[in-house]
């Protein structure tokens, strides 16, 4: 199950072994908005709002277990706003994804961040069925012992 921790800074935990319950306080900061699902058991999608931001004023590193999505609008020159509704201003926004949680892909399409996530477990780590038998094989014979 996913769950949310929130520290200090803005971050999402993705834990899967925590019940979706355990949500705790909302972070200090709501920009960007975001939303986190559950696509499948081990699969998860990361949307993040990003209205007058374009590609080449975001990006999205990962390194180790924390992915990070930073946004510098440009200023353009000369503009005169008498209203400004929506957000212009940089953010840094983090999330801590759990053991074996990765990015799979991200895509960009009207003012919508699309990161794709799949947990991907080591065939060592996963549990396996040991199957066990009735009774272990005799490897020893028995030798006849002769009266002296």
């Amino acid at each position: 199950m996913i769950g949310l921790r929130y520290g200090d800074r803005p971050s999402v935990s993705i834990v899967c072994s925590m019940p979706s319950t355990m949500f705790r306080r909302p972070p200090k900061t709501t920009i960007p908005l975001y939303n986190i699902e559950r696509v499948d058991q081990d699969r998860f999608r990361i949307s993040v709002a990003l209205a007058g931001f374009s590609p080449d004023e975001i990006s999205l590193t990962a390194e180790q277990n924390v992915l990070t999505l930073e946004g510098r609008k440009a200023e353009k020159e000369g503009r005169d706003f008498l209203y400004r509704g929506i957000s212009a201003r940089p953010f840094k926004r983090q999330f801590t994804l759990a053991d074996h949680v990765e990015v799979k892909s991200a895509s960009f399409e009207n003012g919508l961040l699309v990161i794709e996530l799949v947990r991907e477990i080591p065939e060592a780590m996963k549990p396996r069925k040991i199957e066990i038998g009735a009774t272990a094989p005799k490897t020893v014979n028995q030798i006849d012992a002769k009266a002296a």
